[in-house]
């Protein structure tokens, strides 16, 4: 049976989930991938505010890393032909849910004209690498066929 490219996350090229990374957004070192493809749904892994490659966050509190996290998975998508309409819904995990204001500032920037997509947000008792804010996404691309194994 053959593997897909990505042997390491043990999903053989006859699954229907394909796992991608576009190598710009998370160090290779990482144990997942920045999301997985089933059909035309792509669910992002959590993004964190680092800078792209690396492990570093941002600088700069919330907002910074708001931003930057947002960036993470627009870049994520672009790798994918995908941008951030074709977000469907993101769930948030705040550090600090007292920081929920500020986050919600920095996001409604970010999005600016394009639809905001169905969003929940929790804090929690802690995030990777001491990371303010994390956030994971699916996304849809109505009519895209899966890539040939």
């Amino acid at each position: 049976m053959s593997h897909s490219s990505d042997d390491k996350f043990n999903i053989t090229s006859a699954s229907p989930v394909q796992a991608f990374n576009s190598g710009q957004v998370l160090p290779a070192q990482v144990p997942f991938p920045e999301g997985a493809r089933v059909g035309e749904l792509y669910f992002l892994s959590g993004q964190l505010g680092n800078q792209p490659g690396t492990l570093k966050l941002v600088e700069g509190g919330i907002r910074a890393e708001t931003l930057r996290t947002l960036q993470n998975i627009r870049t994520a998508l672009r790798a994918q032909g995908l941008d951030l309409q074709h977000l469907v819904r993101c769930t948030v995990m705040l550090a600090d849910i007292g920081e929920w204001a500020q986050f919600n500032e920095a996001y409604r920037e970010f999005f600016g004209d394009t639809a905001l997509p169905a969003r929940s947000a929790f804090g929690t008792s802690g995030l990777a690498l001491g990371a303010r804010v994390e956030i994971e996404c699916i996304a849809a691309a109505p009519g895209r066929k899966p890539d040939p194994a």
